[in-house]
């Protein structure tokens, strides 16, 4: 065994300098693909092949294993050369943490269903915060690394051979080099560019405790003109589930819609007895009930305890009338492309509703109001956003996200 150590451990140096490069290429590819994952236009415009990008972005986090299970085998020998070097060392522990922690956290993302919500929850927060830290740090430690800003004949000024004396090493040197300022740029440019970025997320987070700051962002850009306004239950306002919990991340595969009394009517149709619409006068009048219930997104977040107020969906459908040979229901949305089928036997749970109000409130536009389905059950995908159809019909439903490969099973 330690014969293969030492085998592995020579030239040691041009091995730390192949890992450097190869961990490099794996943040930055990790960075990219996550980037893209994370952006609401890049889910529209992937489609299918979004499901193979998270694929692809779960297959390196795992192959990121191996250059650091590499270094640790040189670390011994590393660790004796940083001897008297402080600053290194801390860098070394920076770094690590950092590349573990993304690793840690990815893993409970990937396997999200044996984590369950609140471990992702959390597991999501902390990937999320290691990537707006770690991230420009790494690429600063590069850059300001690199080798041609290292190269002392490239940086330095070459004089003739009477002036060099003035530049002994033993001289006073000048008070901001040009490595210095390179580096100092460096900075400067991530600070300016992922700065603003992170305070927006760290905003979110602080916001995310009781949902407050969250919510008044996502009413405050409510583009929905809907009136009249429904009128909170007693058991709405305030919310008996003590107010959500958690911070909504807004996901969408087209643009946003928005809605007023002219453009949005709810209709019911397919197996049934009679086929029903209701426009927005009339859908507001109907009789509504309130619960209490957690909403978990398959990308490994969670809003706890959120009050919604709605009809339950068994109820729409004995309005309407289920003729015997409907199986399942399709919910469109009002985005024109979004669907999603669910079965008769999982709308008949009696937390299945077509919510109206959360936590008191109308729901905004970039949470899926006017109206809405909620499947607390299941992950979010299932509860359509901007509702305005539901037909019945007698076979099954491959829905947008499930025809991308998302599961049509979708139980949390």
């Amino acid at each position: 065994m330690s014969g293969l150590l030492k085998k592995l451990r020579q030239g040691y140096g041009k091995k730390l300098v192949s890992i450097h490069a190869w961990n490099g290429w794996i943040v930055l590819l990790l960075a990219l693909s996550g980037l893209v994952l994370l952006g609401g236009f890049w889910r529209g415009v992937l489609g299918e092949g979004r499901v193979w990008l998270k694929w692809f972005h779960i297959a390196v986090g795992i192959a990121s294993v191996l250059p650091i299970a590499y270094y640790l085998v040189l670390a011994g020998k590393h660790w004796r050369r940083l001897k008297g070097k402080p600053k290194q060392k801390l860098n070394v522990y920076i770094v690590l943490t950092f590349l573990f922690g993304w690793l840690l956290s990815g893993v409970i993302l990937w396997q999200f269903k044996l984590a369950g919500p609140r471990l992702s929850n959390a597991a999501l927060v902390t990937h999320d915060l290691l990537t707006w830290i770690g991230l420009p740090y790494i690429i600063y430690h590069s850059l300001s690394r690199a080798r041609w800003l290292k190269d002392s004949d490239r940086r330095a000024v070459q004089l003739p051979p009477a002036e060099r004396d003035v530049y002994h090493p033993a001289a006073p040197q000048p008070l901001y080099t040009r490595r210095a300022f390179i580096r100092g740029a460096i900075g400067a440019g991530l600070a300016v560019t992922v700065g603003p970025s992170f305070l927006k997320w760290f905003g979110d987070q602080l916001g995310s405790v009781g949902n407050g700051r969250n919510m008044e962002q996502l009413i405050q850009n409510d583009s929905n003109v809907m009136l009249p306004a429904p009128e909170p239950l007693p058991d709405s306002a305030p919310p008996i589930g003590g107010g959500a919990q958690g911070s909504f991340r807004v996901y969408t595969v087209t643009p946003i819609p928005s809605f007023n009394n002219e453009n949005w009517s709810l209709r019911i149709d397919g197996l049934v007895d009679k086929a029903l619409e209701w426009d927005w006068d009339t859908f507001v009048k109907l009789k509504r009930t309130v619960q209490v219930s957690d909403f978990h997104c398959v990308t490994g977040w969670s809003v706890y305890n959120n009050t919604w107020e709605g009809i339950p969906v068994k109820e729409i459908l004995a309005l309407a009338g289920v003729k015997g040979k409907a199986k399942s229901a399709i919910f469109y949305s009002g985005d024109g492309v979004y669907t999603s089928g669910i079965t008769l036997e999982q709308l008949a749970q009696d937390d299945a509703m077509i919510a109206v109000m959360h936590d008191g409130k109308p729901i905004p536009s970039d949470l899926g109001g006017p109206v809405r389905l909620i499947m607390p059950g299941m992950y979010a995908y299932k509860s359509v956003k901007w509702l305005n159809r539901i037909e019945l019909i007698e076979g099954e439903h491959i829905g947008y996200w499930e025809q991308r490969g998302y599961a049509n099973e979708a139980w949390v």
